[in-house]
């Protein structure tokens, strides 16, 4: 790590430290309606929402959403849940396009509309915001159930406390992307498209990387052969749709690649992978410890790659019912060490996962 000795390198070395969590506590239970895209212009979407959302309703929403318990819908109105998407584009924009966090925080790969799963995750890290802070990595809609349940959620917490929720983008907040898995559909059968445009909107605002006590790097995907420094990050204007190559698609879309030296392609047809030497050399040039991305189901909800120097993060377990597959969170504490609390996967596929302790021999599972 540039001037930094072996011996000042193990000292900060990744600890790893796998937590039993108790199940959440209970709440008090609640419950909750052909066009095309280019039929709505972008500034007519959500025009006559604030870009403010009053405490107090916030508040009341995320109430109401924490009821939703049990695979029931949240008592969401569009007209609220538009609102909530402007204030939240604003709270975004107001934001860099890449972060720059304190520790301690919570950091939480893919959840694919699996709400439940957000709840006990949510719980597995603590008290909820203000009093916890965390960083989601992206991928929050598509594949799940309750992509609306999610995704409101973490924009409420984000428009209500903004300073302890961050979210950076995935792949699946992009319209050509979840236009076909699972989201479009999700908000036309509940809401209307004209909510879905207001999400897109909202998405193409979003930051794409965080640097977490200068040390870890945070993205959705991986690295680019594009990335030759941090200001090229910085300086991603927004609101913007996600490209089909260069710097921030594969900023969402780039994997490691197990037993690649360099650059090589992508079994997604879409960007690339990068080998451990590349990760090396990144981390090297820019006196960092650690790359912290999600983007792919692992076993054991967290793995590592490049001698530990990348740890993939997925939060998402039993990953659409068909995998068996654990959910982890990575928490950052004050002095950067860093430990994972683990969502146990169910025994049988399709139930819901338990919390407790973890699976062994993590395999990469391509999403």
């Amino acid at each position: 790590m540039g001037p930094e000795s072996d011996a000042d390198r193990a000292g900060r070395s990744l600890l790893l430290q796998i937590h039993d969590a108790s199940p959440p506590p209970p709440v008090v239970p609640h419950q909750p309606s052909v066009v095309t895209l280019e039929s709505f212009a972008p500034d007519t979407i959500g025009g006559a929402a604030s870009e403010e959302m009053e405490a107090a309703a916030a508040d009341d929403m995320i109430r109401r959403l924490l009821a939703a318990r049990g695979g029931r819908d949240a008592e969401l109105s569009e007209a609220e849940i538009r609102q909530l998407c402007a204030a939240a584009r604003a709270a975004f924009l107001a934001e860099p396009t890449l972060l720059e966090l304190d520790s301690p925080i919570n950091i939480c790969g893919d959840i694919h509309g699996q709400y439940p799963d957000l709840l006990r995750l949510l719980a597995v890290g603590g008290p909820h915001p203000p009093s916890s802070r965390y960083l989601f990595l992206g991928d929050y809609v598509d594949r799940g159930k309750q992509s609306i349940e999610t995704i409101c959620l973490l924009l409420a917490y984000k428009v209500r406390h903004p300073g302890a929720v961050f979210l950076l983008r995935g792949n699946h907040e992009s319209a050509s992307i979840n236009r076909v898995y699972g989201f479009f559909d999700e908000c036309k059968r509940r809401f209307s498209v004209r909510l879905w445009k207001a999400f897109t909107d909202c998405f193409n605002c979003l930051p794409v990387a965080a640097l977490v006590g200068e040390r870890i790097l945070c993205m959705h995907g991986g690295l680019s052969p594009d990335l030759e420094n941090l200001d090229q990050i910085r300086s991603i204007q927004r609101p913007i749709d996600v490209p089909d190559h260069g710097l921030l698609c594969d900023l969402l879309w780039s994997d490691p690649g197990k037993g690649v030296t360099g650059w090589g392609p992508s079994e997604r047809t879409v960007s690339c992978t990068f080998g451990a030497d590349k990760v090396a050399e990144f981390l090297q040039k820019h006196d960092l410890d650690l790359i912290c991305r999600a983007h792919q189901v692992v076993e054991d909800g967290y793995e590592f790659f490049a001698n530990r120097q990348l740890v993939t993060v997925f939060s998402a377990p039993n990953y659409c019912g068909e995998f068996d597959n654990a959910g982890a969170m990575l928490c950052v504490d004050e002095s950067l060490t860093c430990s994972f609390k683990i969502l146990k996967p169910s025994e049988r596929k399709g139930e819901t996962a338990s919390l407790g302790s973890i699976l062994l021999n993590a395999a990469d599972i391509f999403s």
